[in-house]
């Protein structure tokens, strides 16, 4: 089944140094642009870290230290591949929970200020486990009928995840050929972060999601504890996460 697009849909996956959003860092990117005509294109590149890879790490994907060293820094790649998803929907396996963060937070460590939250998201595992409840592989074997060949490498998970979407259309009539109803479909919270510390509420408002304050309005937070904001910016969270609350905070300042 092709896939009915408005805007190009681009599946990627990232293979890293590790789970961590705010320290760790992507080594492999790997994604397939789908056009609204049906024309695909495809790239996958290495990357190097600019930090050891974990000995874990490399167990799951393979690559090592010695196979990044002379690869190009995500900063050295980031505008031409912002430039390269520019205007395009985005889908993954778990990348609302991990891909999508993680990428965000790359692109604004490196200077790269590309808005995502203006993109639709259709995260291909939460469709699997909403009609199933079961990892890649096993989706693969179940949809495609096939056996995922080189697990954990960026290219092939890329590949298995597109072609697990298409025949998950193709399996559930309920399921909408239109890329904002599986972005809604696919996705489990209505975060203001990609890391969700702070969520919309039924009316549409900012609340805090953990800690002391979780379910208080992000503004009336910042109003009443001026102190919050400083142990946001200062602490161990993700850069999205800090620029979205340092944006509810200016919003805060301009409608005085």
């Amino acid at each position: 089944m092709q896939l009915d697009l408005k805007n190009p849909l681009v599946f990627f996956d990232l293979e890293t140094t590790g789970i961590n959003i705010v320290k760790d860092r992507i080594v492999e990117i790997s994604f397939v642009k789908v056009h609204p005509n049906g024309k695909e294109e495809s790239k996958t590149r290495r990357i190097n870290p600019e930090m050891p890879i974990p000995a874990e790490a490399t167990a799951i994907h393979g690559i090592t230290d010695e196979d990044v060293k002379d690869c190009p820094t995500f900063k050295e790649i980031a505008k031409s591949l912002a430039a390269q998803i520019e205007g395009c929907d985005l889908a993954g396996y778990n990348s609302n929970r991990f891909d999508i963060p993680l990428l965000a937070e790359e692109f604004l460590r490196a200077g790269v200020d590309i808005d995502l939250n203006k993109r639709k998201f259709v995260d291909v595992q939460t469709i699997f486990h909403k009609m199933e409840q079961r990892t890649l592989s096993a989706a693969y074997k179940f949809y495609c009928d096939k056996s995922l060949e080189n697990a954990h490498t960026a290219e092939a998970d890329t590949m298995a995840t597109y072609e697990v979407l298409k025949a998950q259309l193709d399996r559930y009539p309920e399921l909408k050929n239109d890329i904002n109803f599986l972005s809604q479909y696919s996705s489990f919270s209505n975060n203001v972060d990609f890391a969700g510390r702070m969520i919309y509420n039924d009316k549409g408002e900012e609340v805090i999601n953990f800690g002391k304050y979780k379910g208080q309005l992000v503004s009336e937070v910042l109003k009443n504890d001026p102190g919050y904001y400083s142990w946001i910016m200062n602490g161990d969270f993700p850069l999205n996460t800090k620029k979205m609350l340092t944006e509810i905070k200016l919003r805060g300042f301009n409608s005085k």
